[in-house]
C-alpha cells in the first residue's frame, strides 16, 4: 500500500495515470493477476483500463463483452458477492461458461457510482486460481481504491459534460452567426488621417462575456480555428465599406494561421488592404508551420502585425523571428505614458526599432490627449484607441469617428 499514497503530487497527475496507478497497487496489494475499470453501456461491460502484466492478450483497453456473459450485473444484483475468494465455491460462477474459459479462480468486484447514484461500471480483480488468503479487509481495500477511481471518472465525467455543453454552444454560434463585427479606427498621428481599422468581434449571447472567453472556450473544444476563420470571414465584409486607402486588421492566432486554412476567408480578396494581426504570441507551436503561412500570405501582399509588442520576452523574441510589417505597442506601455518617464523610453526604443526595421508602429489604447501628445512628440506613427473612436459597426465607425482631415497636425489637442 505504501507504493500509492495519496498526496498531493497524486491529485496533481491525470485522471488517467491515477486510475491506472490505483489498478496497478491494488492488484499487486491482493496478488491478483489482473486488475479493470469497466464501463457499462448499451448493455455490454466496456473495458476503460485495464492492468495486466503479461495477459495483455486476453484483456485489454476497449475491448467489451455482454453483460449477461460476465459477474458484474450478478454481483449489482446481489446473484453474486463481491469477494469471491473460489468460483468453485459458488454454483452461478461455475454455471457461466466465463469462469472456465478465462479462467476465474478468484475475483473481488466493486461497483463505481457516478454522483447522481447511477451504476458506472465495477472496479474488479481477477486470477486465474482461487485465492483463499483473501478477506473481508481485502474487500475493505479495494472500496477506498473504488473510491478513489469513483472521484476521477466523475471528475472525468463532469468535463466531458463541460466539454460538450460548450462545443454545443460554439457550434451554435458557428451555425448562427451569433457574433457581430465592430470596427475601430487606426489613425495617423501625424494628421489624424484614419489609416485603417481592426476588426474585433461581439457576441450576441446573454449574459454578456468578454470576447477573449468565447475564444478560449472555444479553443478549448478543439473549434478555435473555426471561430476565427468564422470571424475573419465575416470582419472582411467589411472591406466594401471601407475607402481603398483604409486597410482592416484581422486576429488570428497562431494555430489559425499554422492550420493552413487562412486560404478559405482570404481567397479573391483585396490582400494589399489586409493585415493579419497575430495574437497570442505567447504560445506558438508548430513555428516552421506558422513562418510558412506567414511567408506565402506576405507574398501576395498581406502585411503582418504582431500585437502587444513590448508585453514581455516572449513577444519581442517573436518580434525578431517574424520581423513583421506592423508592430502594436501594448496598451500596459501606453497607459499614463505622459507620467511615466519609463513607459517614454520604452516606447522611444519602439520607434527607433521601427525606423531601423521600416515596421509601422502603432500605439494601442490611447484615452488621453496627453497620451497622444507624448507619442506623437515621440515620432509614434499611428494611433488606437478610445480617444480616437470606439469599436463600432461599419459605416457607422466611419461616421463617428470625429478625426481633423489630413494636414491638421494638432491632432492632440483637437476638441
Amino acid at each position: 500500500m505504501a507504493a500509492f499514497a495519496l498526496t498531493p503530487e497524486t491529485y496533481g497527475r491525470s485522471p488517467e495515470e491515477i486510475i491506472d496507478t490505483a489498478l496497478a497497487t491494488v492488484r499487486e496489494h491482493l496478488g491478483m493477476e489482473i486488475a479493470y475499470l469497466s464501463e457499462f453501456i448499451e448493455g455490454r461491460s466496456v473495458f476503460r483500463a485495464v492492468d495486466a502484466p503479461r495477459l495483455e492478450h486476453l484483456i485489454a483497453a476497449g475491448d467489451s463483452r455482454d453483460l449477461d456473459d460476465v459477474y458484474c450485473q450478478h454481483i449489482l444484483d446481489g446473484r453474486l458477492p463481491e469477494l469471491i475468494p473460489d468460483t468453485g465455491k459458488e454454483p452461478l460462477c461455475v454455471a457461466m461458461p466465463i469462469t472456465a474459459d478465462a479462467p476465474i479462480g478468484s475475483h473481488v468486484s466493486v461497483p463505481i457510482r457516478r454522483n447522481d447514484g447511477s451504476t458506472y461500471g465495477m472496479f474488479c480483480c481477477l486470477s486465474s486460481r482461487p485465492n483463499a488468503t483473501l478477506t473481508v479487509r481485502d474487500l475493505g481495500v479495494m472500496r477506498v481504491f473504488a473510491d478513489l477511481v469513483a472521484d476521477q471518472v466523475n471528475g472525468a465525467l463532469r468535463e466531458r459534460a463541460i466539454h460538450a455543453a460548450k462545443s454545443a454552444v460554439i457550434r451554435e454560434v458557428l451555425d448562427t452567426q451569433g457574433f457581430t463585427i465592430v470596427y475601430q479606427p487606426i489613425v495617423d498621428l501625424r494628421c489624424g488621417a484614419i489609416q485603417g481599422f481592426e476588426s474585433l468581434s461581439r457576441f450576441k449571447a446573454k449574459p454578456y462575456r468578454t470576447p477573449d472567453l468565447w475564444f478560449a472556450d472555444a479553443a478549448s473544444v478543439g473549434l478555435g480555428v473555426e471561430l476565427e476563420l468564422a470571424s475573419i470571414e465575416a470582419a472582411l465584409q467589411g472591406l466594401r465599406d471601407l475607402p481603398d486607402h483604409v486597410y482592416l486588421s484581422c486576429n488570428a492566432g497562431p494555430e489559425t494561421i499554422a492550420s493552413g486554412r487562412l486560404g478559405e476567408v482570404l481567397e479573391n480578396k483585396a490582400l494589399n488592404r489586409v493585415v493579419l494581426e497575430i495574437t497570442e504570441h505567447d504560445r506558438i507551436g508548430a513555428e516552421e508551420d506558422l513562418l510558412d503561412e506567414l511567408m506565402f500570405w506576405r507574398g501576395r501582399g498581406m502585411r503582418i502585425a504582431i500585437d502587444d509588442a513590448g508585453a514581455g520576452y516572449s513577444g519581442l523574441q517573436q518580434v525578431i523571428r517574424i520581423s513583421p510589417d506592423i508592430l502594436k505597442l501594448d496598451r500596459s506601455l501606453v497607459t499614463g505614458i505622459n507620467g511615466d518617464p519609463v513607459r517614454r523610453s520604452l516606447a522611444a526604443a519602439m520607434v527607433h526599432f521601427g525606423t531601423e526595421t521600416g515596421a509601422k508602429i502603432v500605439a494601442e489604447g490611447i484615452e488621453t490627449a496627453d497620451e497622444c501628445e507624448v507619442l506623437i512628440n515621440l515620432g509614434m506613427h499611428q494611433g488606437q484607441g478610445w480617444y480616437f473612436g470606439h469599436p463600432g459597426e461599419l459605416p457607422a465607425a466611419l461616421k463617428a469617428c470625429p478625426l481633423p482631415r489630413p494636414g491638421n497636425t494638432n491632432l492632440a489637442r483637437r476638441a
